[in-house]
């Protein structure tokens, strides 16, 4: 089992979170809902955040930037119904998508550079 996470990996990760944060941030003009101030604001928001600290994760890794991109992640799935965009399925769907994507790579980084293994026996 990987024990570490080596510097290509962790490169492949941030490479992913740059795409997903991009594609958040350019999703209201070719998903359409620029109309939709609270949506087209949050992911223009959320995605320039997330793609920028994806872009110093890759100049020097700190593990607060895997945890920042955890929070806009999770954020970033939770914020249809927060927010009260819910309605808008293609918002709603490309936040949910993103969002998880974000999160749940940023948690792989975070759990594979602490030197834990994912067996416990």
């Amino acid at each position: 089992m990987l024990k570490s996470l080596s510097s290509d990996n962790r490169t492949a990760f941030d490479i992913a979170n740059i795409v997903a944060g991009l594609g958040l941030l350019l999703s209201p003009w070719y998903l359409g809902y620029t109309a939709e101030t609270h949506a087209a604001w949050n992911a223009w928001i959320v995605g320039a955040a997330v793609t920028l600290i994806a872009l110093a994760a890759l100049l020097a890794f700190h593990q607060l930037e895997e945890w920042a991109n955890v929070v806009l992640g999770l954020w970033a799935v939770i914020a249809p119904w927060v927010i009260g965009f819910s309605a808008i399925a293609s918002a709603m769907w490309v936040h949910v998508i993103a969002g998880l994507v974000v999160a749940v790579l940023a948690a792989i980084s975070l759990w594979l550079d602490s030197g834990r293994s994912f067996s416990t026996a």
